[in-house]
């Protein structure tokens, strides 16, 4: 809840608002968070090929990237239009389109309701019922939990992670293709195969350590802005770096549960596990020295570890 070139059919509505309102291309996609809207692509895409396979590439694929990414630079406009004014107190934010009134609040209200709408029935009409609904879920949690809960409570950041694990999850049931509902019903097996629960497993898991690097390096910016984050009041990175190790411990088990559930080889285990120690020892350093370096190489190594794993993922997949 981190970065690519959308696919423009998904930014038409949206691109043609902000041309109207004065925005500049830059502020577009400062105002759609794009580098985050791309992590949310790509999961979504890793978890559509571990579904489908290459063999089931097409169009169905290329619906779902442009109702995900619409939906996701949506939720993001609504995102900076509730967090406006905490925004305009951090030095990291005051500069962005709406706290820095290059636009007026009622262009992005209007911008990120066009662009959720057209996500929301472009998955509908031309995916499946199961990937609009997820959508659906995951813009509820972001704008309607985790938004308000970053000023009232530290849980904010789990509620993060389970918005920011969804995406992959959109992706599989997406290969499963049409007529969604049968009798009246979401076909719900779909939610709880074996490898959607492990894709949101490992988004969820792997959020964690990677949003509590960049807390703690922001710490001061998000306290002045009335963010209640778990590394506030952190000034020696102990408190924030255990908690980082302690949620990358999960992530061992992980490694292993692929090849033991049937649905990659057992070499994935191999760079899977290698990358987790790696990330692991990035936290210990990290927890010895509380330098704002050693968080910012931690911060980097989940920006690495996530497409080592989603690449050993679909290289061995089954």
């Amino acid at each position: 809840m981190s970065d690519a070139a959308p696919l423009s059919p998904a930014v038409d509505p949206g691109a043609d608002a902000a041309s109207r309102a004065g925005l500049s291309r830059s502020d577009f996609m400062t105002l759609t968070k794009a580098r985050l809207s791309a992590l949310v692509v790509v999961t979504t895409a890793a978890g559509y090929v571990l579904a489908s396979g290459t063999a089931g590439l097409g169009w169905g694929m290329i619906h779902t990237l442009i109702g995900t990414t619409a939906t996701a630079f949506g939720s993001a406009a609504f995102n900076q239009l509730m967090e406006m004014e905490p925004d305009a107190k951090m030095l990291r934010t005051a500069d962005r389109p709406l706290p820095g009134g290059r636009m007026p609040p009622v262009a992005a209200f209007a911008m990120g309701w066009l662009l959720c709408a057209f996500g929301l029935i472009h998955l509908g009409v031309k995916v499946n019922a199961e990937a609009s609904a997820l959508a659906l879920l995951t813009l509820v949690t972001y704008l309607f939990i985790y938004t308000p809960l970053k000023q009232k409570s530290t849980l904010n950041t789990l509620v993060g992670s389970v918005s920011g694990a969804i995406p992959p999850v959109i992706g599989w049931v997406a290969a499963a293709g049409p007529h969604g509902i049968q009798r009246g019903m979401l076909r719900w097996e779909l939610f709880v195969q074996p490898q959607a629960l492990w894709l949101f497993s490992l988004l969820f898991l792997w959020q964690l350590p990677h949003f509590l690097a960049i807390n703690w390096m922001y710490r001061t910016e998000y306290m002045r802005g009335g963010f209640v984050m778990w590394s506030n009041n952190d000034p020696t990175g102990k408190k924030t770096a255990n908690m980082a190790l302690g949620w990358t411990l999960p992530l061992l088990l992980l490694c292993v549960w692929p090849p033991m559930a049937g649905f990659t080889a057992w070499w994935f285990a191999v760079p899977s596990l290698a990358a987790t120690v790696w990330l692991l020892k990035l936290g210990l350093v990290f927890r010895r020295t509380g330098e704002r370096n050693d968080a910012r190489k931690l911060f980097f190594g989940t920006l690495l570890y996530l497409p080592v794993i989603l690449t050993a993922l679909l290289a061995a997949r089954r």
